[in-house]
């Protein structure tokens, strides 16, 4: 890889990791035309790593809470903390049994554009759920469990990670600001464990540390720039607004594919 290559990566990352915009997505199509070899899993952990930076910096006092709180059995936050470890579960399980089928779907653009139209038509959908505004603070059982299924299903290349967690969280009844939370404190074991499974394979790569190191920096800051955005972005209930762009994106890709172009 080139220095400008991993700029280019880390920064497509660190920005639709955050952005439901499908970060995965992103990548497999700027890997195809910028003809990146697949398989870079050094590269893959590092930038996932400085993302995972990122969310830990923006909810560093919900997790510093939540942490103490279970320790000292409040009662919240242990329903909180159960909830996380249930919506946990889904993605897990399938990341584990299936994830070479997974992985193998990252070389198909069709199949990564038609999930980005998919992520686009979610995200649109909001508009209904933004309307109801949800009270809840936390999902119910049902509602974790479905934010864990969506996780789960976010795991294909295309469909947005972010974009269909707190669309669910949204019909589920939660608070915009509550849904996003629980959103990306689910993403933290989530993307820690997508870099943790990659670690063993991490001496196939032979990419520099100083180009490492740039990875990192670029995913993290980015990353933190995008996660900042979006809260606004929700926050002012224009999150179906990144709709426009998934379909966009999704039918030039359908198109360049199908024609060869």
């Amino acid at each position: 890889m080139t220095l400008l290559t991993v700029i280019v990566l880390a920064i497509i990352q660190g920005i639709t990791e955050f952005l439901p915009v499908s970060s995965s997505g992103h990548l497999a199509l700027a890997g195809t035309i910028m003809n990146v070899p697949a398989g870079d899993i050094t590269f893959e952990v590092v930038v996932h790593v400085g993302t995972l930076m990122a969310v830990l910096a923006v909810y560093w006092k919900d997790l510093v809470g939540l942490v103490s709180g279970v320790f000292r059995k409040q009662k919240e936050s242990l329903v909180l903390a159960g909830l996380l470890v249930l919506g946990s579960i889904p993605a897990a399980a399938v990341g584990f049994l299936l994830a070479d089928s997974v992985e193998q779907l990252f070389d198909r653009p069709v199949v990564v554009s038609i999930m980005l139209i998919v992520t686009g038509c979610i995200l649109f959908s909001t508009r209904l759920a933004f309307a109801k505004q949800g009270r809840r603070e936390n999902p119910s059982i049902t509602g974790g469990l479905m934010i864990g299924l969506a996780q789960a299903i976010a795991l294909l290349p295309g469909i947005s990670r972010s974009g269909i967690t707190i669309s669910t969280g949204l019909f589920a009844g939660i608070r915009k600001e509550k849904a996003a939370r629980f959103s990306f404190l689910l993403s933290i074991p989530a993307i820690a464990g997508a870099a943790v499974l990659k670690l063993g394979d991490i001496g196939e790569s032979g990419i520099e540390l100083p180009l490492i190191i740039v990875g990192l920096a670029v995913s993290a800051v980015t990353g933190y720039l995008a996660l900042r955005l979006l809260l606004s972005f929700l926050s002012k209930g224009k999150f179906s607004i990144f709709a426009w762009y998934c379909w966009a994106l999704g039918l030039s890709g359908l198109v360049i594919s199908i024609t060869g172009g």
